[in-house]
């Protein structure tokens, strides 16, 4: 494993492959990803910004896009995977990366598994957020954001001091329309048809690391961190 350079006196950790992270919606997948993303100074792959960012540049890729995500369809694992195939060529990701969301299927996690071989990284690190269901509901039907500035809140477990107006500028607090309970149990119903079956698929390639992710964010994070740590 390669830890050259140094900043300061600490040598600077590599990550040198790439880092998926599993879970349902509410899992906290993003917020570990960037974490991780941040600690190791690789990028944080999401497939939506990919999508975004091939649009905004108007490029041949995006342009097939467009007009599939402006009907509300989901963009085919062609275009998709053909996004990923480019971005994990760029330089950026030359020393590893994050996924977060990706990949969804196991087609996709095949297809991606011999793209990584083909640039020579090892084979991907999985972390899977494990959260009970309960709890997951309490996260995401609690979710509240503030009108004004955007702050986020959770009337379970971090409620405003004053009901239904933010902290920082007395904005009212909102529930989105899809963190209600019926669109929230239609998005797990999704997950657990579709991506759940990458966690058998990763547990038989011996690839999976589970964390329990009902913990704190800075207690999801250490067992992340460990887990990266302890797999190099």
């Amino acid at each position: 494993m390669e830890t050259g350079g140094a900043t300061g006196a600490r040598p600077l950790e590599k990550l040198q492959r790439a880092v998926i992270l599993l879970g349902p919606p509410g899992a906290g997948k993003g917020t570990q990803a960037k974490e991780l993303a941040r600690k190791y100074s690789v990028p944080h792959l999401s497939t939506g910004d990919m999508l975004r960012d091939n649009i905004a540049k108007g490029t041949a890729l995006g342009e097939q896009a467009k007009p599939v995500m402006a009907r509300g369809e989901l963009v085919p694992d062609s275009l998709v995977l053909k996004m990923v195939a480019k971005r994990i060529e760029e330089a950026d990701c030359s020393h590893g990366f994050v996924f977060d969301g990706f990949p969804r299927t196991v087609a996709q996690a095949q297809y991606l598994g011999q793209l990584l071989r083909e640039h020579g990284f090892r084979r991907p690190l999985v972390i899977h957020l494990v959260i009970g269901l309960g709890l997951l509901m309490k996260r995401l039907t609690g979710r509240r954001v503030c009108k004004t500035g955007g702050e986020i809140y959770n009337i379970f477990d971090r409620p405003p001091k004053v009901a239904g107006r933010c902290d920082a500028d007395g904005g009212e607090l909102l529930q989105r329309p899809d963190d209600s309970e019926e669109v929230i149990g239609q998005r797990l119903q999704a997950y657990e048809k579709q991506t759940s079956p990458l966690v058998a698929y990763y547990k038989r390639l011996g690839l999976l690391h589970e964390v329990d992710a009902a913990k704190s964010v800075d207690e999801v994070k250490q067992q992340v961190f460990d887990v990266v740590r302890g797999t190099k």
